[in-house]
């Protein structure tokens, strides 16, 4: 008995250690997998709600899913990972609709601007996240930035620039200087410098200035913003020269007709 019992232990020890007990397990799994998919629990449909700018491609290479696989061999929660590591996705629900559907729905992350960076443009979100170098019209709109660090900061700026649409409208990019502010070059050439703090305050103070004498309009290269008591402009040159020239002749007595 002695004997047998060694024997026997013997024998399952050999069974675990070689891994003929999880081949035996996996083989067993496999069967059975493929008698549900004969009894019709077999994937025929997957529904995907919430995609706009996922890679459909992409999307159904990461699945691995062929029509007719076992609908039970589909593991939610591995799909689920794996999805959430493409770009566009910042979350996603995934569940099998029992007999035959796969059910994936997404949320996606929304594009905030253009970052222009080391020669390239991606497209990033309100997180920083890079989403993708594969321009499109769609992305036309989205403000351009520049800088290491722009996409982190980009977000307080649109923000304050959404308050502030008067100057908004005639911003074409912006670049994140020195790690702790923003420089804005507008639509005609002008660049806006922007303080460290109070840049909203700073972007007021500018509307203004433009509502009262139209000053982004004006014949000048750069608006400095980061004194907070006063609006510094610099002009192109011969401008101030011509501004005074016409001053000059506007304050000349006139004939009255």
């Amino acid at each position: 008995m002695a004997g047998a019992g060694a024997l026997l232990i013997g024998g399952v020890s050999w069974i675990v250690l070689s891994g003929a007990a999880d081949r035996v397990v996996v083989g067993t799994r496999a069967k059975a997998w493929d008698l549900s998919a004969q009894a019709g629990f077999s994937v025929q449909n997957i529904l995907v709600e919430g995609r706009g700018n996922s890679d459909a491609d992409v999307l159904r290479a990461v699945l691995g899913l062929e029509r007719g696989d076992p609908i039970l061999a589909f593991n939610p929660a591995e799909a689920k990972d794996l999805i959430e590591r493409i770009s566009w996705v910042k979350e996603a629900h995934v569940e099998r609709r029992f007999p035959d559907t796969i059910y994936i729905g997404l949320v996606e992350r929304t594009p905030m601007a253009l970052w222009q960076h080391k020669g390239k443009v991606r497209v990033v979100d309100d997180e920083g996240v890079t989403l993708t170098d594969a321009l499109r019209h769609k992305f036309d709109n989205l403000p351009i930035i520049v800088g290491e660090e722009a996409p982190v900061h980009a977000r307080a700026l649109i923000a304050i620039l959404a308050a502030e649409p008067t100057v908004k409208d005639q911003v074409e990019a912006a670049t994140w200087v020195s790690n702790r502010r923003w420089d804005l070059k507008l639509r005609n050439g002008v660049t806006v410098q922007l303080p460290e703090n109070d840049a909203g305050l700073a972007l007021r103070r500018l509307a203004a200035a433009h509502d009262e004498d139209d000053l982004m309009d004006r014949d000048i290269t750069l608006i400095d913003l980061r004194d907070s008591g006063r609006i510094t402009v610099r002009t192109r040159p011969g401008a101030v020269e011509e501004y005074k020239k016409r001053q000059e002749e506007a304050a000349r007595p006139g004939d009255n007709i």
